[in-house]
């Protein structure tokens, strides 16, 4: 097998909140197999010399920019291609083999070996450090992903039928994120936390740590050191304060991020973080202590051509920069755990993300699924932690019975993922399951979609007045925690037929208008509602853009094209809220 040459697909780095120097994108042709029977460790795949077929990585074999397009249910695949390293060059250095992502649980072998126990996930990064298992020249990598959408297994979005239907889209098998590996020291840094104190102008940082050396710290706002610190680090873990000489706040549409370097003997890092501070309270949201009205959108981030992936790092902020134009200033990332660019643009513009992860298709009755969602859950909060964006962690949406006997979710389920998200991350709101239903929340959330204006003012002119309409009163109790209206509308305009909806080439919305006039009517009705409503802190409306058969986007699916006006949606969304008064 000969090295890749071929030009790469996502060539930039793939975290930029933790980048190296001596780093290699290894996105681009790779060989590829199909797997139908799960045969092909026993057929000895792992220890071919070739794959029957080429695949275009990062994007999934189902997406058209993969070069396969294959649609149909893969339950394993395969992934084959070889990299050269000069042995020699490597003393007292490591080589760390690092997977974005890749859906859903994952085996890596180098030269035919194992490289270490299997990944399970599809939403999380992992990594193995290779360097034991490398030789001098060409060396091959291969991977194989099993993923059973029709399982119990988080799926998100993903359709469990033959096609897209309704609100369930295209499935992403396999790799759907950069492949890269970096070239670290013996000694140098795993990760670090940054937590930051706005009131006092200090940075705190956690680092752990790999050997023993000294560790130092730069902080720089616009190119200006302003703080700095160091400590001689013999345990795995090192903290720090830095006082820092300037303070600039992480505001909406004001991303004002500091840039880091971190340096533990010879490995160095480049990072940034934002200052900032997020609290519920008094039934309001909170941004560096001023009342601020979550004015957000649901974003599925699927892509015509890339399906989960996007086809260039300018769709990432793309669809981030459409939404603010049309007066929104966030997202509920939804069902998905975006790229991290994804997160890096939202932490540049100011805009508040949801967090969120794949979660249809878990059995919630079921205790003995907890450990399978719960433990990449975790390892996506320790990997996103640092985003300022984030202003919500919601690991769960919607937990309608489930599993083959209808079963009702276990409360346990979602209190266990409720309070280890909070043991990890006390500084951020969580919500339980967002809107159904409600165990332990520090959010009781609603997904309303009401299309009778009158009722659904009738229904929040009585919350206004401290009477919730609780429509699954028998499964949730409303404790007076803050409110939102976290999914509602769903307004199809301009709906073509595309083939994607089961075959019968029929569009899907939950509410279908014929004229930019009663989209507009529709919409400011229901916002106004909210807006003026001082017991709601917020919204999210259905959806930023169309996706396959779902059809009630503000933009078009593949061109990203806007099907109104954004003018007037910027005036209505904008518009100040009863709790911003």
């Amino acid at each position: 097998m000969k090295d890749n040459t071929l030009s790469i697909p996502r060539p930039e780095h793939p975290e930029p909140q933790w980048e190296r120097k001596n780093w290699k994108n290894l996105n681009g042709e790779w060989q590829f197999e199909t797997d139908y029977g799960v045969s092909g460790e026993a057929r000895g795949l792992h220890q071919a010399d070739s794959l029957a077929q080429r695949i275009m990585v990062p994007f999934c074999p189902e997406s058209s920019l993969s070069g396969i397009q294959n649609t149909d249910f893969m339950l394993q695949v395969w992934y084959k291609r070889s990299v050269e390293f000069d042995l020699s060059s490597l003393k007292n250095k490591r080589v760390i083999l690092h997977f974005g992502a890749a859906d859903y649980r994952t085996t890596v072998w180098i030269n035919g070996q194992m490289a270490g126990v299997p990944h399970v996930g599809g939403q999380s990064a992992f990594s193995y450090d290779i360097t034991p298992l490398l030789r001098d020249g060409a060396n091959v990598i291969t991977v194989a992903c099993f993923d059973d959408t029709r399982a119990v297994q988080p799926n998100g979005k993903q359709s469990r039928s033959y096609r897209s239907t309704v609100c369930h889209y295209t499935r992403t098998t396999g790799i759907w994120q950069t492949v890269w590996y970096e070239i670290v020291p013996e000694s140098y840094i795993l990760s670090a936390r940054y937590d930051t104190d706005i009131e006092n102008g200090i940075l705190s940082v956690t680092a752990e740590l790999c050997g023993k050396g000294d560790l130092g710290i730069e902080v720089y706002y616009e190119g200006k050191k302003v703080g700095e610190g160091f400590r001689r680090a013999q345990d795995k873990v090192a903290h720090m304060e830095i006082a820092l000489s300037e303070t600039h706040l992480w505001e909406i549409g004001q991303g004002r991020l500091y840039d880091l370097v971190l340096r533990f003997g010879e490995d160095e890092v480049f990072s940034y973080f934002g200052m900032r501070h997020v609290e519920l309270r008094d039934g309001k949201f909170y941004l560096n202590g001023k009342s601020v009205f979550q004015r957000l959108v649901l974003d599925q981030g699927f892509y015509a051509d890339g399906i989960w992936t996007a086809p260039t790092e300018e769709c990432l902020y793309r669809d981030i920069d459409l939404a603010m134009e049309a007066g929104f200033n966030g997202a509920r990332f939804h069902q998905k755990v975006f790229e991290p660019r994804s997160f890096y643009h939202a932490d540049k513009r100011g805009y508040l993300v949801w967090c969120e992860t794949a979660n249809s298709g878990m059995d919630y009755s079921d205790m003995a699924t907890l450990n399978e969602f719960l433990s990449p859950w975790l390892d996506t909060m320790k990997q996103r932690y640092n985003h300022p964006c984030i202003i919500t962690w919601c690991p769960v949406n919607e937990t309608w019975d489930s599993g083959p006997l209808q079963k009702r979710a276990d409360p346990r389920f979602l209190y266990a993922v409720y309070t280890e998200t909070k043991r990890y991350d006390p500084t951020r709101p969580c919500v339980d399951t967002s809107g159904l239903y409600h165990v332990i929340t520090d959010i009781f959330d609603v997904h309303d979609y009401e299309q009778d204006h009158e009722v659904f003012k009738a229904r929040y002119d009585e919350l206004a007045q401290g009477v919730i309409h609780n429509k699954y009163s028998s499964r949730q109790v409303w404790n007076g925690e803050p409110f939102m209206v976290s999914e509602f509308g769903g307004i199809g305009y301009k709906m073509e037929h595309n083939g994607y909806s089961g075959g019968r080439k029929t569009p899907w919305c939950h509410r279908n208008v014929w004229s930019p006039e009663e989209f507009y009517e529709a919409y400011q009705k229901w916002v106004d509602v909210m807006l003026d409503n001082p017991r709601i802190f917020g919204f999210c409306y259905t959806q930023l853009t169309d996706v396959e058969q779902e059809q009630n986007g503000f933009f078009e699916y593949a061109t990203r094209r806007p099907k109104v006006d954004l003018a007037p949606l910027y005036a209505i969304n904008q518009r100040k809220a009863a709790v911003e008064i």
